[in-house]
């Protein structure tokens, strides 16, 4: 199912969270959306799952207005992973993962074997059905995120949303929880932090600033030293995994652009060329 960003944006009392933005994700794409705290991004995110209506602009699904469609439409094609946990339910964990089957349902319909098998399978794969009967609310911040991922992996949906879905994961669930939706093979949009994460996982990065999309295309084609000193303000260094071919980036001690350079002199450094920004 092919997403679409036509010309979005968002303006809450006075200032402009999201500018004029428009992009494009093709059927089955994982695209990573990535910036610094108050890029815009969880703006972006909450106009594609409808948490936060854009001041002008459209988002598609396929074509469809989602702010045009039925809530149960969208519901069954669009699951969201939100940093948040959403409260802490008075559920266990099994019951707040087949919530993801509620828009397949009529109301008051219960589990059939379908959906229980649906249920387990999503479980199994997050690694949380030894959790299953445990109150979701006495669960690490971790193991809360692994269940709902494993929710909206229930909902199977053909577009998942994904708002920082690593945040309290071990470095193993967050290969685990990427690795996942990558072989789900479903339209993703995933906002990260971790730009290695970023450039494993995600087939493009659309990275955000002050409200804009200031650069937009494959790993290797984003993340250079110059981007990240124009966005970020730090000083890195990015390489190619001699085996992957994968961009990685390292952090130059003392980095930070803005303040004194506290790493050792060195005569050969080159200045970063200013980055291309994308749009005027």
């Amino acid at each position: 199912m092919r997403l679409t960003v036509e010309n979005v944006s968002v303006r809450v009392d006075g200032r402009d969270l999201v500018r004029e933005i428009s992009l494009e994700v093709a059927g089955g794409e994982v695209l990573g959306l990535a910036g610094p705290n108050g890029a815009g991004k969880s703006t972006l995110l909450r106009t594609l799952y409808r948490a936060r209506r854009p001041t002008s602009g459209r988002v598609l699904l396929d074509g469809e207005d989602v702010w045009r469609t039925p809530p149960a439409w969208l519901a069954r094609r669009l699951a969201a992973v939100l940093q948040e946990s959403g409260g802490d339910f008075e559920l266990t964990v099994y019951d707040v993962v087949a919530m993801g089957r509620t828009p397949h349902k009529r109301a008051f319909d219960g589990d059939d074997a379908s959906d229980r098998e649906i249920i387990a399978d999503a479980l199994n794969r997050l690694d949380v059905a030894d959790l299953a009967y445990a109150p979701f609310d006495r669960l690490s911040g971790g193991e809360k995120q692994r269940v709902l991922i494993a929710r909206a992996l229930a909902q199977q949906p053909a577009v998942m949303v994904l708002d920082e879905p690593t945040n309290h994961l071990d470095l193993r669930h967050q290969l685990d929880a990427l690795s996942l939706v990558r072989g789900l093979g479903v339209t993703s949009v995933i906002a990260l932090h971790d730009l290695n994460l970023a450039a494993a996982f995600c087939d493009r990065i659309c990275v955000m600033d002050a409200g804009r999309v200031v650069a937009l295309g494959t790993p290797g084609e984003v993340l250079t030293p110059a981007l990240l000193a124009d966005v970020y303000r730090v000083d890195a260094e990015v390489a190619v995994h001699p085996e992957t071919g994968i961009p990685q980036v390292t952090l130059r001690t003392g980095g930070r652009r803005d303040g004194p350079d506290l790493s050792p002199a060195r005569s050969d450094r080159a200045s970063p060329a200013p980055a291309q920004r994308a749009g005027p």
